[in-house]
């Protein structure tokens, strides 16, 4: 397994993050102990989840598995980076009209706790904004972190599905403070959503954050399924596939020349990517993770590199040249 500094931080994580989104909801509780036992025994030690997985009234499931996991002992927890995230509806009663989605410094110690409780775990190692709330002051968030920091209960904070200009006030914010700020932003970054490069990944490589892609395979669509006549498991799949069937006919035959999967070269591009730290695989088998690790061995050159970018073109050029020039 090969391993990369998170951001700015001194910590090292494996080059590809297992994502727990399914784990209680299309993965079952053994299946799911199964891929994170796999997961260390294959070097990787970054996990993600969030306290709403599990989903709905089910919010704190997948948290709940994954600390009856680290309750098997044997090393798992201490192995472990663990990620999680607040900002969600975790459909609790006493959260009063604090329950709506968005961040507070009243949410994050509650919500804080509620990760520890069911992750059977005395710390975080980061945590992680699920999306920016632009309500509220970034001294009352800022604050709220080096607390629970200082209190040992997280490491680190990272963000998730923020701007670039967010995450430029995030660390402008932090460094007034003295604060080291954000080291993470967990982002939808793929072949098919390239936005992401015009502004979300220069300013992270330039502000010290390390960018962790979520949906690398666009729910399936870049993963060949539609040649296996299935469009994808979400809504809305077999809609986008008629939009970017000539592309993904085109991908596919491409990818049939470098002798490699189509979900396998669409993770290595991730990967060949300087400003991206760790795509998450979000498996749903242990087979299916078994399979991703693969990925890893997918060099792709300067010519396959620039045949990818002709099939799926990025969003207008380098920033800031795509605004100015």
């Amino acid at each position: 397994m090969d391993f990369t500094y998170l951001g700015q931080s001194g910590l090292r994580v494996s080059r590809l993050c297992l994502g727990t989104m399914n784990f209680g909801v299309d993965t079952d509780e053994r299946e799911s102990f199964r891929i994170l036992d796999a997961a260390l025994d294959a070097g990787i030690n970054f996990i993600d989840t969030a306290n709403i997985y599990g989903w709905g009234e089910n919010a704190g499931r997948t948290e709940e598995i994954i600390g009856r996991w680290f309750k098997k002992g044997g090393g798992r927890r201490e192995r472990t980076v663990l990620a999680t995230k607040v900002y969600g509806d975790m459909h609790d009663t006493y959260d009063g009209p604090n329950r709506d989605a968005g961040l507070s410094a009243y949410k994050i110690r509650r919500h804080l706790e509620g990760s520890l409780k069911r992750l059977q775990t005395d710390h975080i190692e980061l945590y992680q904004m699920h999306h920016v709330d632009r309500n509220i002051n970034w001294n009352e968030l800022w604050t709220a972190f080096e607390t629970a920091a200082a209190q040992g209960k997280i490491g680190y904070v990272g963000s998730s599905n923020f701007a670039g200009w967010d995450i430029a006030v995030a660390q402008g914010e932090a460094k007034a403070r003295g604060h080291l700020g954000l080291i993470s932003e967990q982002h939808k970054y793929n072949l098919l959503c390239r936005l992401p490069e015009l502004e979300v990944l220069p300013a992270s490589m330039a502000l010290g954050l390390g960018v962790i892609p979520w949906s690398p395979l666009d729910g399936g669509l870049l993963a060949g399924n539609h040649r296996r006549g299935d469009a994808g498991r979400r809504s809305g799949d077999n809609k986008r596939l008629e939009k970017h069937r000539e592309q993904l006919d085109a991908y596919g035959k491409f990818c049939d020349e470098l002798g490699e999967p189509e979900d396998l070269v669409s993770l290595a591009w991730l990967l060949a990517n300087p400003a991206v730290t760790a795509p998450i695989i979000g498996v749903r088998t242990l087979e299916q993770f078994e399979r991703s690790l693969r990925a890893l061995e997918v060099k792709l050159d300067e010519a396959a590199l620039a045949r990818i970018d002709e099939i799926f073109p990025g969003p207008g050029g380098d920033a800031p040249k795509a605004y100015a020039w």
